[in-house]
């Protein structure tokens, strides 16, 4: 039997087509805002249909994942960089809220990986409460996510926009209240992980006495 190709799984290729529009929308980030946060959403939103199609198709891989995950980080740090030239009296917050993010969920990850799990959003039951409703509640998930992604790019569409309807700052604002929600998510995210290895690295302790 023919071994598998696994980067031209189809899940793969919009894998890489979230990584063309990204690097798009970086390029255009200085000069087009519209275009650019256009072609960002996107990549975005292809990340559902992505996982869809992987799962439809049978076509789950660690490459996908590890690929998938590496976009996400990849596209909030390049985002948050802009933000902070527009913003600069808040770079701090942007840089808190990035190493939250890029650590939480590249130490969760691993992880998981340690533990053996098939991925990182494979959640014992018993684990920490406030993963588990993260983790369980798929439209809670979706929610959290998108509106995280949608503050910082209202706050890159704020610095363009002469002057912006009153709904646009509502929304700012609510967005705002899940990005600080997802942040906190972050945080646990890093702590639970944390606080896993260091239970794995005390067990083969125990196991070399």
């Amino acid at each position: 039997m023919a071994q598998m190709n696994v980067f031209l799984f189809a899940p793969n290729l919009i894998g890489y087509i979230r990584v063309v529009l990204g690097l798009l929308s970086f390029y255009l980030m200085p000069s087009c805002p519209w275009p650019a946060i256009s072609c960002y959403l996107l990549s975005f939103l292809l990340d559902e249909v992505d996982g869809s199609v992987a799962r439809a198709m049978d076509q789950c891989s660690r490459f996908g994942a590890m690929m998938d995950m590496l976009t996400d980080r990849c596209a909030t740090t390049c985002l948050l960089l802009n933000l902070s030239l527009l913003y600069p009296s808040y770079t701090f917050l942007f840089q808190l809220s990035l190493c939250l993010d890029i650590s939480g969920h590249w130490l969760y990850m691993h992880s998981s990986s340690i533990k053996g799990s098939a991925s990182h959003k494979t959640i014992d039951l018993s684990e920490n409460p406030v993963l588990r409703v993260y983790y369980t509640n798929w439209t809670f998930m979706l929610v959290v996510c998108y509106g995280y992604e949608l503050f910082f790019c209202l706050l890159y569409l704020l610095h363009h926009l002469q002057e912006p309807a009153a709904w646009f700052y509502w929304l700012l604002g609510l967005c705002g209240i899940i990005c600080l929600l997802k942040t906190f998510i972050n945080l646990v995210h890093l702590v639970t992980a944390a606080q896993d290895i260091a239970a794995l690295d005390a067990a083969d302790r125990e196991k070399r006495q």
